[in-house]
């Protein structure tokens, strides 16, 4: 294995009971607290706007609760600026880790070398198993139709034992849009997602979970059984993500030690903040600063501290998961 430490790493209407402002930087850092939670407002200055990657403009919108507020509309590339991209599938059973990315099975975050690949059959215990020819070359999708098809839920067997790699090249032209509520607004109720460790929940939520702090989407879990039900493998790069034409490169799992990766480091060695969920409350490592993860989190993998409110901390990599759900209403326009 390569030398990783993973990590996991919308305006909020309240009658105020017993308290006003108890603290105050930006206009976009009020820090409110009720009688029973501190409320932290998303700060647009975490976000990497400095290169043009990310840009926030505030817009009015109605949440899911039909509260009218303001939102952050954020418009992103689709291609993260603040570290490397790739690589996915490895080129022969020869190759060592850095020449693929990993896979996320059962809870454990395997490399995709050479060996990898090789070995799948026995990993999967099925002799279908065959994507290397008789030189060891293993087989790659090479354009983007090949992507397309490839990642498809219906493989035609043409595709079938592929290494399917999508490429920066096919998405240059492709934006995202993401409206977040400015202050968050908790719910009595939870909203657990369709997918995922908390699932079925509701059929209305987003799948998405959440946007890290350089504007790429924490996305649902990705389809695992679906791509191996075609003998295909779509690996993730090192920071945990991967390619599709119509999401753009988006993650599955939040790892760490990933060189220039932006994040928020908390003075207090608090785990750093990496993004925000759609409903506003803010996303952090698995581990905090001494490789400790909070033994307090809620089904929906948050809990609360006077510093930063209510918030979530991501489920460690292996899991395929980011979030199991929303504390609080998000953007429905």
């Amino acid at each position: 294995m390569k030398n990783r430490f993973f990590k996991s790493s919308l305006i909020l209407v309240f009658s105020i009971l017993t308290a006003g402002f108890v603290g105050c930087g930006s206009d976009d850092t009020i820090i409110e607290e009720t009688d029973d939670t501190t409320v932290v407002n998303v700060e647009a200055t975490n976000f990497t706007t400095s290169d043009g990657s990310v840009t926030i403009t505030t817009v009015p919108c109605t949440l899911s609760d039909g509260t009218t507020t303001d939102c952050y509309q954020i418009v992103t590339t689709s291609i993260p600026t603040d570290h490397q991209v790739g690589p996915w599938c490895p080129t022969n059973i020869s190759d060592g880790a850095d020449a693929g990315g990993i896979w996320l099975e059962n809870g454990e975050v395997y490399d995709v070398d050479g060996a990898f690949i090789k070995n799948l059959a026995t990993f999967y215990n099925d002799t279908t198993w065959s994507m290397y020819d008789a030189n060891g070359d293993i087989y790659v999708t090479e354009t983007e139709d090949d992507c397309i098809n490839a990642a498809n839920p219906d493989v035609t067997e043409e595709y079938e034992n592929f290494c399917v790699e999508c490429l920066p090249s096919y998405i240059t032209d492709l934006t995202q849009t993401w409206l977040i509520p400015i202050t968050p607004v908790a719910q009595s109720t939870a909203i657990y997602f369709s997918t995922g460790p908390g699932g079925p929940g509701t059929t209305t939520a987003p799948s998405t979970r959440g946007i890290a702090l350089n504007g790429i989407e924490f996305s649902a879990p990705a389809p695992v059984d679906n791509i191996l039900g075609a003998y295909t493998i779509a690996p993730f790069d090192d920071a945990g993500g991967h390619i599709n034409v119509h999401q753009g490169y988006h993650y599955h799992a939040a790892t760490s030690n990933i060189e220039n990766r932006h994040v928020v480091t908390q003075t207090d060695g608090h785990s750093s903040l990496i993004g925000y969920a759609l409903d506003g409350f803010g996303i952090y490592e698995f581990e905090d600063a001494d490789g400790i993860s909070p033994t307090d989190l809620d089904n929906l993998r948050g809990h609360s501290d006077g510093t930063r409110g209510y918030h979530y901390h991501v489920d460690e990599a292996g899991n395929n998961n980011f979030i199991n759900g929303l504390k609080g209403a998000y953007a429905i326009d």
